[in-house]
């Protein structure tokens, strides 16, 4: 391991790749540590505790910049709500779906639109956020007039913007995802301040409940390592060619089927659609008509249920994971680009025989990872319910998140030392 860390060092441009990528994580969080003015942050802290899952769900997605409703308060959570609308447009819209299949011209004009579709959701959702700061039993924010509100939405708004461009940034050099780094990071940097209230907090009739907390930590995190580099190799055989005096072709191989094929994304989604219906409703508690008004406070009531809750969030994901494969994986592709190399899977047939085998493969692969990722993201409120621990700001999927960014990083570094190492022979 020490020997790749120092051959990787060695390579120039890899380095400084990471120098870079560090000089924009740590501009990142500067910015996370400059508080929006006027804003009560002992009143803040006050309300996060108040509600430790959907605090912690919200502070994932702000990549840790909630705590003081810094200028990136809201995160990347409006670019990820653009990139869901888009996903299912392209699904939808034919026309959509022909520019996504133009390669990396169609993709670029995606993303621009994604990013145009994102300033409107992050002024939406900032006008969301700060209603209900403003709605709670906390003084956070106080009473402001129209002129502060708009310019804390401009800048709260103008915060995502700034994080997508550092996250589209950190991208281009090809050390994992950039929005996913972002996260890693807003997640990472909250472990101190965890383990510092843990300290002060401490009673030692509450060590049984840590220990089993950490018990179900460690598990957790085998299990992620476990489903995210479990896979099943379909064998691929490649019939024989004659050209002229040589023989091509009869090799042995396998095609890889992953039990979780699409990764965190799952649960990035879902937690993006959780918490978007109670914000909006936020928006129609002082309506003028009264059924508006008693659906909104309906709806609210309903998200602060935990059972439902627990229940809505589980199937989210479980349903993102498949449509999220769906998205990435194609079958057909897959089919027709074996059959154009002439392989083949032993025992079926070529063409739209082996694309139904794949899909109905992968549908019974990922049905275990589904399963996985859907109790990964329930996991705090099964903790609760057992430990009796309601301080889970580090939940199952921050653990994931986490886990799942390192694996990345390090398989994205072993792919550029190995392609480096092609092109010295």
């Amino acid at each position: 391991m020490l020997s790749k860390v120092l051959q990787f060092w060695k390579v120039k441009d890899l380095r400084n790749s990471v120098i870079y990528i560090l000089a924009m994580l740590i501009i990142f969080r500067v910015a996370a540590n400059i508080p929006v003015p006027g804003v009560n942050a002992a009143a803040l802290r006050d309300f996060f505790n108040s509600n430790q899952l959907m605090g912690g769900l919200i502070n994932i997605f702000s990549v840790g910049g909630m705590e003081n409703f810094s200028v990136v308060a809201l995160g990347v959570a409006p670019y990820i709500t653009a990139s869901i609308i888009f996903q299912l447009l392209i699904m939808i819209i034919p026309q959509l779906e022909e520019i996504a299949k133009e390669g990396e011209a169609g993709q670029r004009k995606i993303n621009q639109w994604t990013r145009y579709l994102t300033v409107p959701l992050a002024a939406l959702q900032g006008y969301g956020m700060i209603a209900l700061l403003r709605q709670s039993q906390f003084q956070i924010l106080g009473d402001i007039n129209a002129w502060s509100l708009f310019t804390i939405i401009v800048t709260v708004t103008g915060g995502t913007i700034f994080l997508v461009w550092i996250g589209e940034l950190i991208s281009e050099k090809k050390i994992g995802n950039g929005i996913s780094i972002l996260i890693f990071v807003g997640i990472v940097s909250r472990i101190p301040s965890v383990i510092r209230n843990t300290l002060i907090t401490f009673d030692k009739d509450q060590i049984i409940n840590l220990l089993i907390f950490a018990a179900i930590a460690l598990v957790t995190i085998i299990g992620v390592v476990i489903i995210n580099e479990g896979q099943r190799n379909i064998p691929v055989s490649y019939a024989r060619r004659v050209r002229g005096m040589k023989m091509y072709g009869g090799v042995e191989t396998h095609l890889p089927l992953r039990v979780n094929q699409a990764g965190v994304i799952p649960i990035i989604f879902a937690i993006s659609i959780v918490l978007f219906p109670p914000m909006i409703a936020r928006f129609f508690l002082r309506a003028r008509t009264d059924f508006i008004v008693s659906a909104a406070q309906w709806v609210i009531a309903l998200f602060d249920n935990q059972v439902f809750y627990g229940i809505a969030y589980f199937l989210l994901v479980f349903g993102f994971t498949y449509f999220y494969t769906a998205v990435i994986f194609h079958p057909d592709q897959i089919a027709e680009n074996l059959q154009k190399q002439g392989g083949f899977i032993p025992g079926i047939r070529p063409g739209k025989n082996t694309a139904e085998y794949l899909q109905q493969t992968s549908s019974r692969i990922l049905l275990a990872g589904a399963l996985f990722l859907g109790l990964i993201a329930i996991l705090p409120l099964l903790v609760r319910s057992v430990t009796g621990t309601v301080n889970l700001v580090i939940g199952g999927t921050s653990i994931l998140i986490v886990v799942s960014v390192v694996i990345e990083i390090v398989q994205q570094i072993q792919s550029q030392l190995t392609m480096r190492d092609y092109e010295g022979i």
